[in-house]
């Protein structure tokens, strides 16, 4: 009897693709295979997000899509997981009667089981936990990438913003202790990784549970010891937390990249205030300058929220401010949406949409010609790319690869015989306002990267899943 087969489809941030790959891992390990191209799968898992207006709308489009698959395939599963199923939970099932199982952020774990028992009884099963179940990153994976990988260090957030939902569905901040995170690590790099990125909702609020403020500096700076660990990024920081001693582990770490991810969401100190942000644009803005100092060439990016309630067009102005201040090399812009049970949605001036679509068309503008001009600055310059597989746009015409700059700016390079996890040294020629080329390749370096991809490549079944919870249990 062959296996049953399973798809796993995400939606939303960097911490459901790390579930999403510990989802793969413990299905796999309980005997399903990955589904193959263009084939249908005996199981379809849905990794939700809740933080976007439209995420109720897109999740039950996508199970009205997929309920004539399921009628046309006896014996079909259908389960839903992430953050929209521990907000809605029977909900799902009483709007779409057809879901075999729904699951929430804090017990991913279960999934295999659930399944089988909605199978085995011919009902559905849906299991929501309050608390965190046991650490994601304890569990079986299987890493979508033969030489990046993303390690969590904590989990849930103890902010108040008062626009998100994340902190209602996730819980209240926990963290792994740092021998557990740096075991991984290590397991990583000897598994043929070169990058790490640590996920946390506020990663540098790390140590707060045990109660150690400069935890977080501390570890990034212990990664400069880990041999063969090449690049080391994290997501996402708040400004709040955000410490001189972060920014110089960062400057002195080699293995840490010049790169900043750091949400700013507005520029205006009132509405800060009434997003319940803990900083002022002034301090936002001295971090930046801080940074700058002592890593001149650090790409920032950043998030920037449009027509929060109450935003005028003298606060939108004060954001434009910021935004031309900061010279940022990409923002990720979003117009406000009300999300049911956040206080900002039941706020007073709510912002019209059309004047929401004004400023939100005016941000992006001005965004796209900073990070352009400052994209230019590299035309002619050198840069080391980590050639990544499936990332940005393939160009048949020019062969070109693509792959991340220390900076973690997209670079498209041009035609040679890289794999994906070697590194190319590459000359600028053009630079876009979401990309560079560098069609001039110097030299390729072939790594223990490439070999990893290489090896996964020539064999897609081996070493897939990596079974190491006992070198991950907590150590107290």
């Amino acid at each position: 009897m062959s296996a049953r087969t399973y798809e796993v489809r995400t939606y939303g941030c960097q911490m459901n693709v790390h579930d999403s790959e510990r989802l793969s891992g413990l299905l796999e390990h309980a005997g399903y295979e990955r589904v193959g191209d263009g084939a249908i799968p005996d199981v379809v898992v849905l990794n939700t997000c809740a933080v976007r207006e439209n995420a109720d709308n897109r999740l039950y489009g996508n199970l009205g899509h997929l309920l004539p698959v399921k009628q046309s395939h006896p014996g079909m599963q259908i389960a839903v997981g992430g953050c929209l199923a521990q907000k809605d939970g029977q909900t799902i099932v009483d709007r779409a009667p057809w879901v075999d199982v729904v699951f929430g952020t804090h017990n991913i774990g279960s999934l295999p089981v659930l399944l089988e028992r909605a199978r085995v009884e011919d009902e559905a099963k849906v299991e929501l936990l309050e608390a965190l179940e046991t650490f994601p990153s304890m569990l079986p994976t299987r890493r979508e990438s033969a030489y990046r990988a993303w390690v969590s260090i904590s989990v849930g957030c103890n902010n108040t913003c008062t626009f998100c939902i994340v902190p209602s569905l996730r819980g209240k901040e926990r963290d792994r202790r740092p021998g557990d995170i740096l075991r991984e690590v290590r397991a990583l790099v000897d598994d043929g990784v070169l990058e790490i990125t640590f996920l946390g909702q506020n990663v540098n609020s790390y140590g707060v549970e045990f109660g150690d403020q400069f935890a977080f500096g501390k570890l990034l700076r212990a990664c400069g010891d880990v041999d063969g660990l090449e690049r080391v990024r994290f997501t996402s920081p708040h400004p709040r937390d955000f410490t001189d001693d972060v920014i110089d582990a960062m400057a002195e770490t080699h293995n840490v990249m010049p790169s900043l991810h750091m949400p700013l969401q507005s520029g205006s100190d009132r509405v800060l205030k009434a997003m319940r942000r803990s900083y002022r644009a002034e301090k936002y803005l001295g971090i930046i300058d801080r940074v700058r100092a002592v890593m001149p060439e650090a790409a920032i990016t950043t998030d920037v929220i449009v027509g929060f309630p109450g935003e005028t067009d003298d606060d939108f102005e004060e954001t434009l401010d910021v935004v031309r201040a900061a010279r940022f090399a990409g923002a990720f812009t979003f117009q406000y949406s009300k999300r049911p049970g956040t206080p900002a949605a039941d706020m007073p001036n709510q912002v019209p949409p059309d004047a929401v679509a004004e400023r939100y068309a005016r941000l992006v503008a001005l965004v796209e010609d900073i990070a352009w001009t400052e994209n230019k600055n590299y035309e002619g310059r050198v840069v080391d790319v980590l050639v990544a597989e499936g990332e940005g746009r393939k160009d048949t015409a020019t062969k070109r690869l693509s792959g991340r700059a220390l900076d973690n700016r997209l670079v498209h390079i041009g035609a040679c015989d890289a794999r994906p996890g070697d590194v190319a040294a590459a000359r600028v020629t053009y630079a876009a306002p979401h990309h560079l080329v560098a069609d001039e390749v110097q030299s390729v370096r072939r790594t223990r990267g490439g070999d990893a991809w290489q090896a996964r490549h020539d064999a897609p079944t081996s070493n897939a899943v990596s079974l190491g919870m006992p070198a991950f249990a907590p150590t107290g």
